[in-house]
């Protein structure tokens, strides 16, 4: 999500806010002029390298999640992200005077729904396999087909309609209802996917008044706050000793890690904050409709991570879901790309 990102999910999307393309100071420094003015290509590796780095920040925090609290983490993490949004504010041209906003009652909003996401999406992480709550949450961009609709009263065709209805059913297979009762962990994701989905609706009102930086420095502060209050209020472990994988990463007990755990929880922060920047500067310099399908990346890394680090494989159902979403997901993107390339020719409406 990734992402969320992340994940988001992954989505991790705390910091991938970006991936809207809204106004954005530009960058002090020659690499960021050249990434301006370079061809298209490369902000398509930097959208492929985006959703490598961070396929690790989901690795990360599933591999932290057996061991410690899911706000210790969340917490760790959102420090050294806001770090790098303060570093990177700081070179831009307008520097911190891009933080005053005139809409704070968005931004809470907005950071709310982000936290939700990020929750949900982790908890249900804890208790599935890596592929399978990626390829869960993936399902997020047939909900911004949906809330486009609903919401900001788009046209959607027939055909994107079957889209996300083939993604649905993926859902469905995932959530394996035939073994006898719905995974509460993909729920989660699922859930996780519509607040991603429902994120970048707001992206979308701010996008014109707020820089991508601002939104990300918001939500980081937005973890920092709550994951802080959330270790005051259970970090002594006093709501621990559950046996659900979800519930346990939610309640148990702050710890020092050792050393060797220290490189995992540096891994969440770096890959949220340098992924998350990779996707904002390829939304930022490469059409939208070009560089989204190449988060779709975060799929076979999600595998390869499983089979690497946790030694599990996607079964038979788990593959079929996995095709039915990504392929969904894939199809939606594509119909985007024909139904704007429509609109610029000024082509009759029709099944788009």
């Amino acid at each position: 999500m990734r992402s969320t990102g992340s994940c988001a999910p992954p989505f991790a999307l705390d910091v991938a806010a970006g991936t809207d393309r809204g106004p954005v100071d530009r960058f002090s420094g020659s690499i960021v002029s050249d990434l301006q003015s370079s061809p298209p290509v490369r902000g398509l590796f930097l959208a492929l390298g985006g959703a490598i780095v961070l396929s690790v920040n989901d690795v990360s925090i599933k591999f932290l999640s057996g061991n410690y609290a899911l706000h210790q983490v969340i917490l760790t993490r959102a420090i050294i992200g806001l770090a790098l949004v303060l570093v990177v504010i700081g070179l831009s041209g307008t520097g911190y005077r891009q933080l005053l906003t005139r809409r704070p009652k968005d931004h809470l909003i907005r950071v709310s729904i982000v936290m939700v996401s990020n929750v949900t999406y982790f908890v249900g992480l804890a208790a599935m396999p890596l592929a399978d709550a990626v390829a869960t949450a993936f399902v997020a961009p047939l909900f911004v087909t949906l809330l486009s609709s609903v919401i900001l009263g788009e046209k959607v065709g027939p055909r994107r309609w079957a889209a996300v209805a083939m993604g649905m059913l993926g859902v469905l297979i995932m959530l394996r209802p035939g073994a006898g009762v719905i995974r509460p962990a993909a729920v989660l994701v699922l859930i996780s996917a519509f607040c991603y989905a429902s994120s970048h609706m707001m992206t979308r009102r701010m996008r014109d008044t707020e820089s991508a930086m601002t939104l990300n420095f918001f939500v980081q502060c937005g973890f920092v706050l709550v994951s802080a209050a959330m270790g005051l209020w259970v970090g002594d472990g006093h709501l621990a000793g559950s046996s659900d994988p979800s519930i346990a990463f939610l309640f148990r007990e702050w710890v020092w890690p050792p050393v060797h755990d220290w490189p995992a929880f540096l891994a969440t922060g770096l890959a949220v904050g340098i992924g998350g920047l990779m996707m904002s500067q390829a939304y930022r310099t490469t059409e939208a409709a070009l560089v989204a399908p190449f988060e779709y990346a975060g799929m076979p890394m999600a595998i390869f991570w499983g089979v690497v680090i946790f030694g599990t494989w996607p079964d038979a159902t788990a593959w079929v879901g996995i095709a039915l979403i990504c392929g969904a997901g894939l199809y939606t993107l594509w119909r985007e790309t024909v139904r704007r390339k429509v609109q610029d020719v000024a082509a009759p409406s029709g099944d788009l």
